[in-house]
Order: structure tokens, then sequence, then C-alpha cells
């Protein structure tokens, strides 16, 4: 399996998310690992998966040998995330994508054998679009599965993006920005996911929180709503990473299994996740999750 975008995340925990202008008290601060596609690597390796990363980050970052595959930049500093959590386990997230951006064609020419043996790529928009759909192109021509997650979303993205991705997950706020929908229940993440399919996507997985899902296909054009269980949520920084984290170990390792299936197992960890503080720290591991999972 393979991944992109890599970030130092900078945690702030407070009672509620501060209004603007505002200067509010925070009770804890710490960092640690992030950026969508390594916070996505963490998890699918958490589940027991072989997986890879392909990122830049500034010379002589901690990052080096946290990750198999990485070029050195001193045009700019390793990505950054600053994140706010309340007692709700809510959050507001600003990132800085620095060195990700500077991940390039020559960078996906050297991690070619790596990508063409992948069974399942991931992408996000961590890094810059042109970039990611090369990859995601790459992949495809190379009969590797695509699973793309277009995060932080564009409201002008490349249609090309909808034709190479075997599986197009978003969330709720990205759908709307992506298709102009807004989403507040399942029925309107259907919607969006049938605008999808007619923008040449294959699959399509709405992402609601604590609602679960939404999947639609060409082979089915009904749209699917799959729950999950409610929990307590601590910390849901990362939920969405460990989903798609998830879904793309099952994708590797359980290609018999249903969509549907898939989807609820990923929920279920997913929702594990949240029930603790931090985003790469939160993520399971297989041997402290139900093993009816696996």
């Amino acid at each position: 399996q393979l991944y992109k975008s890599l970030h130092i995340n900078h945690y702030i925990l407070t009672s509620r998310l501060p209004k603007a202008g505002e200067t509010i008290h925070g009770h804890k601060f710490f960092t640690g690992f992030g950026g969508k596609g390594a916070n996505q690597c963490v998890q699918a390796a958490r589940l027991g998966a072989r997986t890879s990363i392909i990122c830049k980050v500034r010379i002589g970052s901690l990052l080096l040998n946290a990750v198999e595959y990485v070029g050195q930049t001193k045009a700019a500093a390793t990505g950054a995330a600053s994140i706010i959590v309340d007692s709700e386990g809510q959050n507001v997230i600003v990132i800085v994508a620095g060195a990700n951006l500077l991940l390039d064609s020559e960078d996906l020419k050297k991690a070619n054998h790596i990508i063409c043996k992948a069974k399942v790529m991931v992408c996000q928009l961590e890094i810059t679009p042109a970039t990611s759909l090369e990859a995601l192109k790459m992949a495809h021509a190379n009969g590797v599965k695509t699973l793309f997650n277009p995060a932080p979303a564009l409201a002008d993205l490349d249609p090309q993006f909808y034709t190479h991705s075997d599986i197009f997950c978003c969330n709720e706020t990205e759908a709307e920005i992506i298709t102009g929908i807004p989403v507040g229940n399942p029925e309107d993440a259907g919607k969006v996911g049938l605008t999808l399919l007619e923008r040449g996507c294959k699959l399509v997985i709405v992402t609601l929180g604590a609602e679960g899902c939404v999947l639609v296909s060409v082979d089915e054009r009904i749209p699917k709503h799959v729950p999950t269980g409610k929990v307590a949520a601590v910390d849901t920084t990362g939920a969405g990473d460990s989903f798609v984290g998830a879904l793309a170990f099952y994708l590797a390792y359980y290609p018999h299994l249903s969509m549907e299936e898939v989807i609820k197992k990923s929920n279920f960890i997913a929702s594990v996740s949240v029930q603790a503080s931090g985003t790469q720290t939160s993520f399971p591991k297989r041997k402290d999750l139900p093993q009816d999972l696996f």
C-alpha cells in the first residue's frame, strides 16, 4: 500500500473552541506526527499491512527515519499542522503543506518501482494536485487499485481525478466543496454520490462522522447508508484518516469482502480512534481490536 503527505502536528486541548478574535486558555499542548498520507499509512500498518509512503521534508527533519521513501529539500519547511481540540472532541485544523508541495514528477519516477508493485495506492491533496493526479495515473496504468481522498478539497478539481480513482472517498464538507451540494444527512450524501458517478467515478463513499457513510457505485446506483455505532468521542482528529487507512487495508488484504462489509469494519476502527487523544497515537492496533474484524 502506498500513501503521500506527511506533517508535524501541534495540538492544543481546550474546553471549547475560540471564537474569531478571541484568546482563551488551553490546558494541554503536545506534538506528534501527522499528515493525511502518513496518518492513513500508520492506520493500515497497525492493522498488519505492508506500507510505503512517498513524501518530501526539509533536510535534517526528525521524520527522515520514520518513512521508507522520502525526498529532502532546503526550499521549504517540513509540513505542519496546528490542531485545537475541545472537550467534546471536535477540532479545528490549519495546515501548512510546506515541503509536501515540492513533491514532483521526478520524485514519482524515483518511486516508480514502489508504485507499480502496490496493491492499493492512496492519494490526497496535501501535495500538489498535478502530482497527485500523475501518481493516480501511474498506478492506474499498472493495474494498482486507486483510492483518492480529496482533502483538503478543491472546488475546481481536475475532472481526470474522477476517472482515475477506483474509489473516491470524501467527507461531507469536502463533498459540498466539490459538488456544491450541502450535506446534512445520508440522503444529501446520496445525491453527492450520484453526481460524482455522473462525473466518471466508479465507486463513491461519503463519510458522515458519527452517522457512518453513504456508498454509491456504478453497479448499484441506489445510495446505501452504512451506519456506525455511537461512541463517546474524546478527539475526532484523524478519524477520517483512520477510516481511509482501514479501508485501504481491507481492499488490499480482503478483496473478497463486499464493499458494505469493508465500510462497516472501517467505520468500527475509526470509531475506536476517536476515543483517545491525538492522531496517529489514537489509531488502534490489530491486537487490540476484536478479532472477528479479521
